[in-house]
């Protein structure tokens, strides 16, 4: 295949790296000193028309395609991973669904308001009993006249608290299993019973909220169903191909930007009267670290085109999602390696992008199961 990007793909790319450049990278560590969510980068980004990138221009997206998406998420981590992160959450789990899923009286009522940026969205699946399990929940939707009554808890649930809409997955036929989920569009204001009971500190990305929410009798009219009832694994399985694309280019974008922290600094820097960079070992630190950002873009790469071909991306989403998030966290650890004494403080760069990185490896689904689903798709 050829990986040369279309003009408009680099052209979009371009503008968003100078966006990136001039607006986040300045603040990255400031917000995340002071977990703060950047309200004002993502009113910016939507007014670069950029938080409804792969969603139809008639609801207000830019009607892009997952490799823009890809292109966008990447810059936008590579010098913040908490921005890419609430971006990538917004897009995928959030928008998608809706686009994919909804009718069209959901999508112009739901999907227009996040394309646009009027707000941020949400996803709700993870509780937190289920970890990995994430068909295991106790979330529950019970169908009551011509509404449905949620009750539940959920963990590790990324911009619930600076989201206007939430899509929650719940069980609505306990007996079915898998049959037995369903997705149902809460809205956090004006739904009584909808509460975030915890935003988390994490060990990175604290200037993306990770959140618990109660669900306390949460009262929706019938036509918050999103698809049909015991549709809501099946949905699920869909999202997260795509969403693991996401994180696969937010793992690149991370990458990317303790490289280039690292190779500044290395050409800067000099000891023994030379730059560190014409040492041996610095030299081969720093080609082995583009070497696996390179081979995680193309397969990131690929995996979105391939997406947007209209295949089953579930093995290749995987596979780039794999090593992607392995190839982000051994690049940053290298980064700050090649900074020394300096990488491990907080005036540079790689030590941010090392914590953030390590979420790369857990969420939407971790190393561990990513190995099961290829395991599954090469038939073992």
């Amino acid at each position: 295949m050829d990986f040369s990007l279309p003009d408009e793909h680099r052209m979009i790319r371009d503008s968003v790296r100078e966006f990136c450049d001039a607006e986040i990278e300045p603040i990255a560590q400031e917000i995340e000193d002071e977990h703060r969510f950047p309200n004002e980068v993502f009113d910016q980004l939507a007014d670069l028309d950029m938080l409804g990138v792969p969603i139809a221009e008639e609801y207000g997206g830019l009607g892009g395609d997952q490799l823009m998406y890809a292109l966008v998420t990447e810059e936008l981590g590579r010098v913040s991973g908490s921005v890419g992160l609430s971006f990538a959450a917004h897009v995928s789990l959030a928008s998608k669904p809706l686009e994919t899923f909804g009718t069209e009286a959901q999508k112009e009522r739901w999907l227009t308001p996040l394309a646009t940026g009027e707000y941020l969205g949400s996803w709700a699946l993870t509780e937190p009993g289920s970890g990995s399990d994430a068909s295991s929940m106790e979330t529950t939707a019970e169908k009551n006249g011509d509404e449905w009554v949620l009750n539940g808890t959920k963990q590790f649930i990324t911009n619930a608290s600076v989201a206007g809409s939430v899509l929650v997955k719940a069980v609505t036929d306990a007996d079915a299993g898998y049959d037995g989920i369903s997705t149902f569009i809460v809205d956090p204001e004006e739904d009584d019973g909808f509460e975030v009971t915890t935003v988390w500190d994490k060990m990175g990305l604290n200037a993306s909220p990770t959140c618990e929410i109660q669900l306390d009798d949460v009262r929706i009219p019938s036509d918050r169903l999103l698809g049909d009832v015991g549709d809501g694994w099946d949905q699920t399985l869909k999202t997260l191909n795509g969403g693991r694309i996401s994180i696969a280019a937010l793992s690149v974008g991370i990458a990317q930007g303790a490289f280039e922290a690292a190779r500044e600094y290395a050409v800067d820097r000099e000891q023994f009267g030379q730059p560190i960079s014409k040492f041996d070992a610095i030299r081969d630190k720093l080609v082995a670290m583009d070497r696996k950002i390179e081979r995680a873009r193309l397969l990131t790469h690929k995996a979105a085109t391939l997406y947007d071909e209209g295949e089953d991306v579930t093995r290749m989403s995987a596979l780039a999602k794999l090593d992607a998030s392995e190839a982000a966290r051994e690049v940053a650890e290298e980064a700050v390696q090649v900074l020394g004494g300096y990488g491990y403080t907080t005036d540079f760069a790689p030590q941010r992008h090392l914590r953030d990185a390590k979420l790369m490896e857990i969420g939407e689904g971790t190393s561990e199961i990513q190995h099961l689903i290829l395991g599954r798709e090469l038939g073992l």
